[in-house]
């Protein structure tokens, strides 16, 4: 299955010069979701990972896929402000200034191995964040699993430690 021929563009969006690369046509695709979760599952074996962290909005759509397949938990990293009850917080550098997200506190046991998932990787500070932040409270990173990977921004760069897959490059 060419996963790329599903992918829609959308220049100039969300603003002037950026190429939109949009992956809610797969997700109308039962067969699209299955040869997803086919792919990773050949990468990321069921006994390395506990659970699934899913990076808002679109990398908990994936997490809940994967989550499904391998009969396992989803968890959420967050903007700040969105989770409820006690959580640890990560500010990091983006591209256009600073980001914050959370998690829970006790949402991952120690040690307890965590696939990250998220639609997309571009310059890679929400991933590498995401991993130091998963880290911070006692969980152990199992990798990162991408659906669509921006090449030319060198994302992967800032993760390159952990095993990554990435199902569409460009």
């Amino acid at each position: 299955m060419n996963l790329k021929d599903m992918i829609t563009e959308y220049p100039n969006f969300p603003k002037k010069g950026i190429l939109f690369r949009d992956f809610s046509p797969i997700l109308k695709d039962s067969s699209a979701l299955s040869f997803i979760a086919d792919e990773f599952e050949k990468h990321f074996h069921p006994k390395d990972v506990d659970v699934f962290a899913g990076i808002e909005s679109r990398g908990f759509i994936l997490a809940c896929v994967l989550a499904s397949r391998y009969n396992k938990g989803m968890i959420m990293i967050r903007k700040a402000g969105k989770l409820p009850g006690k959580t640890t917080k990560l500010s990091y550098t983006v591209e256009y200034g600073k980001d914050t997200i959370e998690i829970q506190k006790d949402i991952v046991k120690k040690e307890q191995k965590v696939l990250i998932c998220d639609d997309l990787l571009a310059t890679g500070g929400t991933a590498k964040a995401s991993a130091k932040l998963i880290e911070k409270i006692g969980g152990k990173i199992s990798g990162f699993a991408f659906i669509i990977e921006l090449t030319e921004l060198k994302g992967i760069n800032e993760i390159k430690n952990y095993n990554c897959k990435s199902l569409v490059k460009y």
